[in-house]
C-alpha cells in the first residue's frame, strides 16, 4: 500500500473492529489472558498486513519477513494475525486460547505455533531476537547477494512495549542495531503510557527519542490509531538506511467501553458485559463471538496470496551455487578435528580455540563472538575478519543482549552462533539460555575460568553455584572436559544434537590424560582408569579428573581398590538406563569431586566434595590446596566414606 484516503478508512477501521473483538473473544473465553495491548495495536496491526510478506504455506521461507513480538503477553493479537493472514492457526485454536495442549498458548512458543519467529514472554528478549535475526540477514546479504540479485532483502519487525524498553537488554541490543545500521530492523513501539501499576509516567520519563537517535536510529513518531498517519509512519522506515522505531503513540483497550485507557484492560478479560458493549459500539452483534466478516478476512488474507508469489519469485533467483552456499552453512558433517598429544598441557580455553577454528574452516555458517573477552575466551575466528564482512562478532560488554541475539541468529536459520565470556558471568546470560533452551535454539556457549582456579581475581570471578544451575536447566547440554581431547569429543558429540550447548573450560593448563571415544563421551560419563572389584568409585568432571586420578593412585598403594570415573556431561548421563549407571558404579562407593556446589551429584553419589563458600584471592593451586583439593585429604576423605 503506497497511500491511504478517506475511500480506505472505512474498510480499514471494519478490518482493525474485527482483530480487537477477536482478540477480546479470546482472552474472554479463556478467563485469562491481556486483551489492553492487542486492542491497542489493532490499528497498526492492520496497517502492517499491507506491507509484510510472509508465506503462510511455505512458513521458513528463507527470505520471509520476520515478526517479533517482544510484548509476548500480546498473543491474542499474533494468533489472530496468523489466523488472518492463513498460517496454520485455526478459529478453533482461537477458540482454545490459553487452553492445555492448545497451539496457542499464553506466551508465543517458537515451533509450537505456525509462523512464530520466537519464544518471546520476557520482556526486551525480542527485541535482542531482532536485532539478532536483523545481524543475520547482514551477513547473509554479504555472502549470499551477488551482482543484480537480491536474495536477502527482507525486514525484521518487531513490537515491543513500555516494559521492554525499560529492560536493560533492550539498550543493549539496540546500541549494535544502530552501531552496525541494521537499516532492515524496524520497531513498532507501543507507547500507550500504562503498566499493570498503573501510569508509566511513575517510574519512566526518559525521552525515547532522544535515547534512540543517540543509538543511530530513525525515530517516527505517529498517532498509532491514524491510518494514515501509520501507512507514512511505515513508509518512512522501510525508506530509511537506518534501524528505525515507530513511536506509535496508542490507547490501551482502545474501543473498550468503560475501560478504554485503563490499566484494568493490561491483563484481565473486559468482562461479558463490557465486551457487549463494545462489539455494539464497533458495529457488530453482541451476541456472536469470534466473527470475521468475509470482506475483511478477504483483505487479511491478500497476505498469504502475496507472500505466496514473493516466494515463488524469489525462488527463481537461486542458482545451484547459491542453493549449495546454503545447504553447506549448517553441514558440520565434514570437520576435521585436531587431536592433542598425550601428556601435554594445554587450557580447555586454548584447545576449545582450535576446535572452534577447525568448526570453522570446514563451516561457512558457524560463527560467533564474545563480550569483549575473546582473547581470554580463545573465541576470535583466526583471519576472517569483523563482522559484517567477517564472522567475529564484536558483541561488546553486553552479555545479556549477546544470548539474545544468538538465539536471533539460530532462529534465522542460516547460521550456528556461539557466544563467550567467563563462566561466573554466564549469570548475566541466564534469561537468554534459558529461552534457547525452550526453543531448542542451536547456540553454543564458551565459558572459560571455570572455578576457583581462577586465581588471583578472587571471589567475583570465580563461579561456584553455577554448574548446578545450568544442570538443572531440561534441554541444555552441560560439557565440562577433562582435557582438550575430551574436549573435542564433546564438541562431536554436541554437533550431533539438536540442544543448546554449553562448554566449561579451564583458564588453568590441564594436562591430557584422555583419549575417549566418542560413543562413551555421549553416555555423559565413561570408566577412565579402572581397577578390579572397585571399592570406591571417584567421579569427577574438568579439572578434578586429573586430581581424582593421583587419588586413585593413592588409595590404591593403600590397597583401597580405586575406579576413576569421567563425567563431561551430566546431562547426559541422566539419558542412560540402569544397567549402564550399574557398569560404571557398580556396587562400589560414590564419591562426586568437584570445585562448585555439586548438589546435583547426590543423584548419583554416597557423597560429594565440593565448595561450600564462595572463592578468594590467591594462585590456583594454593585455592585448592586451601580448599580441600588435594591428595591426602581427599583420599582421607574417601576412605571415611568407605567406613560409613
Amino acid at each position: 500500500m503506497k497511500s491511504i484516503d478517506a475511500s480506505d478508512l472505512p474498510q480499514l477501521t471494519r478490518m482493525a473492529g474485527t482483530l480487537r473483538l477477536l482478540c477480546a473473544d479470546m482472552v474472554q473465553a479463556a478467563n485469562s489472558g491481556h486483551p489492553g495491548a492487542p486492542m491497542g495495536l489493532a490499528d497498526i496491526a492492520v496497517i502492517l498486513g499491507f506491507y509484510i510478506r510472509v508465506n503462510p504455506s511455505n512458513p521458513t521461507w528463507l527470505n520471509r519477513d520476520r515478526l517479533i513480538f517482544s510484548g509476548g503477553h500480546v498473543s491474542a493479537l499474533v494468533y489472530s494475525l496468523l489466523h488472518l493472514w492463513g498460517f496454520d492457526v485455526s478459529l478453533n485454536d482461537l477458540r482454545n486460547f490459553r487452553q492445555l495442549d492448545s497451539k496457542t498458548p499464553g506466551h508465543p512458543e517458537f515451533s509450537h505455533t505456525p509462523g512464530i519467529e520466537v519464544t518471546t514472554g520476557p520482556l526486551g528478549q525480542g527485541i535482542a531476537n531482532a536485532v539478532g535475526m536483523a545481524l543475520a540477514s547482514k551477513h547473509a546479504k554479504n555472502s549470499l547477494n551477488q551482482t543484480n540479485k537480491n536474495v536477502i532483502n527482507h525486514n525484521v519487525f518487531c513490537f515491543c512495549g513500555d516494559g521492554d524498553l525499560q529492560e536493560g537488554i533492550s539498550y543493549e541490543a539496540c546500541s549494535l542495531a544502530g552501531l552496525h545500521k541494521l537499516e532492515n530492523l524496524i520497531l513498532i513501539y507501543d507507547s500507550n503510557n500504562v503498566s499493570i501499576e498503573g501510569n508509566v509516567d511513575r517510574v519512566f520519563v526518559e525521552n525515547l527519542a532522544n535515547r534512540f537517535d543517540s543509538q543511530g536510529f530513525e525515530v517516527i513518531e505517529c498517532n498509532g490509531h491514524d491510518f494514515i498517519d501509520i501507512n507514512e509512519a511505515f513508509q518512512k522506515a522501510l525508506d530509511s538506511q537506518y534501524p528505525s522505531i515507530i513511536i506509535a503513540h496508542t490507547i490501551i483497550g482502545k474501543g473498550a467501553i468503560d475501560l478504554e485507557g485503563s490499566h484494568k484492560t493490561h491483563g484481565a478479560p473486559l468482562g461479558i458485559d463490557v465486551l457487549a458493549k463494545t462489539k455494539q459500539a464497533l458495529g457488530f452483534n453482541q451476541e456472536e463471538h469470534f466473527v470475521i466478516p468475509q470482506d475483511c478476512l478477504l483483505r487479511f488474507r491478500n497476505v498469504a496470496e502475496i507472500g505466496a508469489l514473493a516466494n515463488q519469485q524469489w525462488e527463481s533467483l537461486l542458482d545451484s551455487q547459491i542453493r549449495e552456499k546454503i545447504v553447506k552453512n549448517l553441514d558440520f558433517s565434514h570437520v576435521k578435528f585436531p587431536c592433542f598429544e598425550q601428556g601435554s598441557f594445554i587450557a580447555t580455553r586454548v584447545s576449545n580455540g582450535k576446535i572452534i577454528n577447525c568448526i570453522a574452516e570446514s563451516v561457512s555458517g558457524f560463527l560467533g563472538g564474545s563480550a569483549d573477552l575473546a582473547p581470554s575466551n580463545n573465541t576470535d575466528i583466526v583471519g576472517d575478519g569483523d563482522f559484517p564482512a567477517g564472522r567475529n562478532i564484536r558483541f561488546g560488554i553486553r552479555e545479556h543482549a549477546m544470548g539474545a541475539i544468538c538465539n536471533g541468529i539460530a532462529n534465522y536459520g542460516l547460521y550456528t552462533p556461539f557466544c563467550a565470556t567467563f563462566f561466573v558471568f554466564s549469570d548475566y546470560l541466564a534469561p537468554s539460555i534459558r529461552i534457547a533452551s525452550l526453543m531448542n535454539a542451536r547456540v553454543f556457549y564458551v565459558f572459560t575460568h571455570d572455578s576457583i582456579g581462577v586465581g588471583e581475581d578472587g571471589a567475583t570471578h570465580q563461579p561456584i553455584e553455577q554448574l548446578s544451575h545450568f544442570r538443572a536447566m531440561p534441554n541444555l547440554l552441560v560439557f565440562r572436559p577433562c582435557d582438550a581431547n575430551e574436549n573435542v569429543a564433546c564438541w562431536q558429540v554436541a554437533l550431533k544434537r539438536q540442544n543448546p550447548s554449553m562448554f566449561v573450560l579451564s583458564r588453568q593448563n590441564l594436562e591430557v590424560i584422555s583419549n575417549p571415544n566418542v560413543e562413551s563421551v555421549a553416555k555423559g560419563a565413561y570408566i577412565l582408569s579402572d581397577c578390579k572389584n572397585p571399592q570406591i568409585t571417584l567421579v569427577a568432571s574438568g579439572s578434578e579428573v586429573a586430581l581424582s586420578l593421583r587419588v586413585q593412585h593413592k588409595l590404591n598403594k593403600q590397597g583401597v581398590h580405586t575406579r576413576v570415573v569421567s563425567a563431561p556431561c551430566f546431562d547426559l548421563l541422566l539419558e542412560q538406563d540402569r544397567a549402564y549407571l550399574a557398569s560404571l558404579f557398580g556396587d562400589s562407593k560414590v564419591l562426586a569431586i568437584e570445585a562448585s556446589r555439586g548438589f546435583e551429584w547426590y543423584k548419583f553419589a554416597h557423597s560429594v566434595y565440593g565448595i561450600n563458600s564462595f572463592g578468594a584471592s590467591g594462585k590456583g593451586d594454593m585455592l585448592f590446596e586451601r580448599f580441600g583439593f588435594d591428595v591426602q585429604n581427599l583420599a582421607e576423605f574417601a576412605k571415611n566414606l568407605l567406613s560409613i
